[in-house]
């Protein structure tokens, strides 16, 4: 398996180059050269399969031979073993033809568990492999960083920064970045939103002195290797439901593009996706560009979903490239033209490419917090507002008959409630709880760093704190 950069000049680059690389030495995202696909018995032969057996399966059609089978499926049954439910992301009946598919079972109650847990154990085994070490660097709008501290803590390879904004994260996702004793494990409060925390992890990868020095690797979802392991649950949960004979659409919270683009790359495997619902919040630059082809970044808005309060999209471009026809020339200029008005568009026919498969909504807090509010009375479910944004999202395109009555929508439900317990119980009267394994968590110790929003001081911190 080889791989390319979205912008053209870093190609031929195997996986584990990928995986710690994270983004392309040229500013670009990395892709496979071509998309690996499963045919139709393939798909139908992973009923009765365990979640960890087609995890192997799926993610070892992207590590070719760096990291072999066996190999990978050692990696998966270890990852998901410990997740809390037996099923690992579990798929709930809510009503006829819509279903919550739960990525809330992992160690930091949130979707992000699914991919990093494994991704913490290959970065593990390619540096120790070589005998090198690594600094991680990523930025958070909540979920990110607690699953990310969480799983590269007391890891003798690896020391891992994660960048949050100030007062823009909830309690509980401050916390749980915060409270972590392990050994390398750094949170940093930015002032700044989540476009400042990632603006300067990208700075800090474009300069290729620093990069080199310390030896500096990524695990937001611009790293490809993190968005490997969530294709994973969009094939369990279709399987679940009689794919391949039957089609599926998803309807999937999303700020970075990062979710739902797994979900577009499980449907180039072969996975019969007969739609991909984009559910926005008020932060709605994904909506607007699937109504006008036009990107433009606007002013980052709180809300109510803070994991999705998000102006920049950084995955999008790598459907970009796609759209584009892999016109990495075209692909790099347009991100240059964004990076520096805040503005690219594309053609009515690329966008009319996209929006055969993809369709858009924004969700405000009200609608949020009504969704909530129904699902709770007619169903006896609590979901958190983002999840809650994902089947806002399903119900709208249910409505608009952007997905026929006989294809079942499964919708994301990326978090437990008890991480927004505050949203929650404004919008029915009950405060969630967390489960055992976090019960104290709000009276752990916090420890954590705060700084401006500039490049220079992130580099000097890591200077200071990183392991030799």
């Amino acid at each position: 398996m080889e791989y390319l950069s979205t912008r053209g000049e870093d190609h031929n680059t195997t996986f584990e180059g990928v995986l710690l690389n994270g983004l392309a030495r040229d500013g670009g995202l990395y892709l496979p050269k071509s998309w690996p696909t499963f045919n139709s018995s393939e798909i139908a032969n992973m009923q009765g399969l365990s979640y960890h057996e087609i995890a192997a399966l799926i993610i070892s059609k992207f590590t070719g031979d760096d990291i072999i089978y066996r190999e990978v499926a050692d990696l998966t049954k270890a990852t998901y073993e410990n997740f809390t439910h037996p099923e690992v992301a579990p798929l709930k009946f809510i009503e006829d033809g819509l279903y919550a598919l739960e990525l809330f079972h992992g160690p930091t109650i949130a979707f992000k568990d699914y991919a990093m847990q494994f991704l913490a154990r290959t970065f593990h085994k390619a540096l120790s492999k070589s005998g090198k070490r690594s600094v991680i660097l990523g930025a958070t709008s909540g979920d990110t960083g607690s699953a990310a501290l969480q799983a590269f803590q007391n890891l003798d390879s690896i020391d891992i920064f994660i960048l949050f904004p100030y007062g823009r994260v909830s309690p509980i996702q401050q916390k749980q970045m915060t409270s972590l004793a392990g050994l390398g494990a750094h949170a940093i409060c930015v002032s700044g939103d989540f476009d400042t925390c990632q603006d300067i992890v990208k700075g800090c990868f474009n300069d290729h002195y620093f990069r080199d020095e310390v030896n500096l690797s990524a695990i937001n979802s611009i790293n490809w290797a993190r968005l490997i392991p969530q294709i994973v649950y969009y094939f369990t949960a279709a399987v679940k439901l009689g794919a391949p004979d039957q089609k599926v659409a998803f309807s999937v919270p999303t700020g970075n593009f990062g979710n739902i683009f797994a979900g577009w790359a499980a449907k180039q495997m072969g996975l019969p996706i007969d739609r991909l619902i984009v559910a926005s919040n008020r932060n709605d630059i994904l909506p607007r560009f699937f109504e006008n082809g036009k990107m433009v970044r606007e002013k980052v808005h709180q809300s109510l979903s803070p994991s999705m309060d998000i102006q920049v999209s950084s995955n999008f471009e790598r459907l970009l490239f796609e759209l584009l026809e892999r016109d990495a020339e075209l692909c790099a200029l347009k991100m240059k033209e964004f990076a520096s008005t805040g503005f690219f568009d594309v053609s009515l026919g690329q966008l009319k490419v996209a929006k055969e498969i993809f369709a858009a909504y924004r969700v405000d807090d009200a609608k949020t917090t009504r969704r909530i509010k129904f699902l709770y009375d007619h169903y006896g479910m609590i979901f958190d507002p983002h999840s809650a944004v994902g089947l806002e999202a399903a119900k709208a395109a249910r409505d608009d008959e952007v997905v026929s009555k006989n294809i079942p929508i499964i919708s994301l439900a990326c978090a437990h409630p008890a991480k927004f317990p505050d949203a929650v119980e404004n919008a029915i009267g009950v405060r969630p709880e967390l489960p055992q394994h976090l019960s104290d968590l709000m009276d752990r110790q916090e420890s954590k760093i705060d700084i401006d929003g500039k490049v220079e001081a992130i580099k000097e911190l890591i200077f200071i704190n990183k392991r030799n």
